[in-house]
Parts: structure tokens; sequence; C-alpha cells
């Protein structure tokens, strides 16, 4: 294994600016990739279906082709913030918001691993102004290793990525048999609308969390952040620690294992709710505490009612902030919560509970653990040897 600057491993480069106007794009050209098309093309689409230029129109605008295994992700403007990261799969035009790292051997791949887990976005210096320079991204110290090595680790890689694709649509396809039965039973009832702050017990109130996690995340008290909040369930495998000792501000948000988590900081919205493993625990500043009244209202009702198409609609639009999205306790606390008979709401907690996905998720957020510790260099599993 050697340590080299990634500006000694690639050429690295921006692209150009775009051609205005519908009249230099066709039909049958070469690609012209915009920061816009990363996320598409990451979700599936074909290259081959974006804006097109002809050869005429790109020797007029002097663009540059870049080769099949270029490496692209967003340089300037909040598309940077994302860390959408994409490799060419044939020659393309690319677009000055993006930056273009072109390996000088076959090690597009493994390139794109090593950016999956040093997130290009890490690079910003200043939120309000997201900006990547060239020379901070030629300057990133990669652990090139041997070709066999680098092999050996993209295959694993491909087929942890495999995995964890397989498990998404098995969560996907949960998900739309509960929302089924939930719009089954409540879809076209007419219950009363309370909100949210009275289906709380006496006293309890709605809170922020408080703590934060210090840089090595440990000691006695576990602290759930957002980030352990994947698909509905709290990862246990991922959380940090903090040490109890250090004071009593953060008795007010802790956990007694009956409670409903949701995000408020940054992608808003996520739910979970807690149980006896979480007792004594803790959350993070971007996380609030719904301790429900459970003779008003079943918990996994209010999860599935949350996690609604109109919730969540209320939700986003109460979202604001330029560069750190939040919604605040007092939106949360008079959003209506239609509340029908408690046996309706059983029934679906009973269904919902027989589709219990926490097995899948589990899987996708162990699978991640490995990926990632592959991707940092660590001891490599033999992900294939097991079953998720």
């Amino acid at each position: 294994m050697m340590r080299q600057l990634l500006k000694d491993l690639a050429v690295i480069c921006a692209g150009q600016g775009a051609p205005q106007g519908d009249n230099n794009y066709c039909e049958n050209g070469t690609p012209f990739v915009k920061a816009g098309n990363l996320q598409e093309l990451l979700e599936g689409k074909a290259i081959t279906s974006i804006q097109k230029v002809s050869d005429e129109v790109a020797k007029k605008h002097k663009l540059k082709l870049y080769p099949k295994g270029t490496i692209l992700f967003a340089k300037s403007g909040m598309s940077c913030m994302k860390g959408y990261v994409y490799v060419l799969p044939q020659s393309a035009y690319v677009v000055s918001h993006l930056a273009c790292v072109t390996p000088n051997e076959d090690a597009s791949e493994y390139l794109r691993y090593f950016f999956n887990y040093h997130k290009p976005n890490q690079l910003v210096k200043d939120a309000a102004y997201p900006s990547i320079s060239l020379s901070d991204i030629g300057n990133l110290v990669v652990d090139m290793k041997s070709e066999s090595e680098r092999n050996a680790i993209v295959s694993v890689l491909q087929h942890a990525e495999s995995v964890i694709t397989l498990r998404q649509k098995e969560l996907q396809k949960l998900d739309d048999l509960v929302k089924a039965r939930f719009v089954e039973l409540f879809g076209d009832r007419n219950d009363p609308q309370i909100e949210l702050i009275d289906l709380i017990i006496d006293g309890a109130g709605l809170s922020y969390g408080i703590v934060q996690p210090g840089e090595d995340g440990t000691g006695d008290m576990g602290v759930l952040r957002p980030v352990d909040m994947v698909d509905g369930k709290i990862a246990t495998t991922s959380i940090k620690y903090i040490d109890r000792s250090i004071g009593d501000g953060f008795k007010k948000t802790e956990l007694t294992g009956d409670e409903l988590l949701i995000t408020v900081r940054g992608t808003t919205g996520i739910t979970a709710l807690t149980d006896e493993r979480f007792k004594k625990m803790n959350v993070t500043r971007g996380i609030a505490v719904v301790r429900y009244d459970r003779n008003k209202i079943n918990p996994v009702y209010l999860n599935a009612f949350l996690n609604a198409d109109e919730s969540q609609r209320y939700i986003q639009e109460h979202t604001r902030g330029a560069t750190l999205q939040q919604i605040n306790l007092s939106d949360l606390r008079v959003q209506k919560i239609i509340v029908p008979p408690m046996e309706l709401q059983e029934r679906f907690a009973a269904f919902a509970e027989q589709s219990d996905k926490s097995k899948v998720v589990e899987s996708i957020h162990r699978m991640n653990v490995l990926f990632n510790i592959t991707l940092n260099g660590g001891n490599r599993y033999d992900i294939r040897a097991n079953e998720f």
C-alpha cells in the first residue's frame, strides 16, 4: 500500500461552460453532463438520454471531451453539498460546475468508492457559499493499493452494494404494504383532529435534544443522532456515547424507552419509536422527543400518521432555513393529528408489527458498516460468506 496525493494519480480539472439555448443541443450528439443530471444518472437514468451536443457545437464552444471512467462531482453551488459521485460510462462533455477526476490508470471504481467514503462535500469550507477548490481535491491522500488488492476490494464492495439495493427494495415493498393498509382503514373516515401537543403526557411537553457526543463518541450514555434513524428504525450499531457525569442538563430529554423521535434539523420529518433498548439514552439537538399518552394515541398509528403524505407535506412546508433546514417545535406542537377509535388504531398497529422491517433495516445498516470499514482500509470481510 502506498499513500499518494490524488493529483499524482489522476488529472483533475473542471468542465466547461454549457452552451446556451436549445438550438445548441441535438438528438444524436455526445452527452453533455450538468450538475443537475448527477442525481438522475445515479438513480439509473441512461447517460444517452440527457442533453447532447454535436461535434460542431463542441468545436465552436471549445468543449473538452472527458473519457470513460472520469469521476464527476459538483465543485460549486448548492449541488456540491449533496456529495453525489458519478463515473462516466462513456465519453462525454461536462459543465464547469463539476470537478472531473480522470485516473492515470484503471482505478475509476476504486476511486469512486474512495469518494463515497471521503465525501467531496467534506471539502466545502463555507456552507453559506459552497465550493470546492481543485487544489484541495488534488491534495487528498489516497491509500493506493496494488491492482490485485484494488480489484478484490472493488469486488467486495460491489457485492455489498447489490445486497443493499435488494434489501432497500424489500423495505419499499413492506412500506407500500403498510401504507396501503393505513389508507384502507383510515382513508375514508371523518375522525376528530387533535393538535400533537394534546396527545402528549401531561407535563411532559415536546422538547429538543441538547447533548452532543464528542469526537471519540465514548462514554456511558448513548446519544441518538438523526443519522442513527434509518427507514423508521433506530440503527443500534452506530450509536455514539457521552460521559453521563458531564452534568444534569440533559435530564429533560433522557429517554424512558417509550417515545417517538422526529428529526427537526437537516432532513426533517424522519421518525422512529424507542423501546427498552434506549432507556437512559439521550438525543442530540437535531431530534425532538414526543412523549405520547398511550391512553390517547397508539404509538405505531401515530408514527404511521406522521409518515403519511399529508403529514410530511405539513412538516416540509414548515421547514425553513437557507443553510440549515429545521422545523420549530412551535409548528410541530400544533400539527393536526387525526385520531380514530383506539380499536382501529390497535388493529392497524398489529398489522404493522406483523410486517416488521427491523431485520431488513438492521441488515442494511450492518452492510453499510462493513462497506465503510472496507473503504476505510480496515480489515476486509468476506461479505459473500455471511447472511444478511
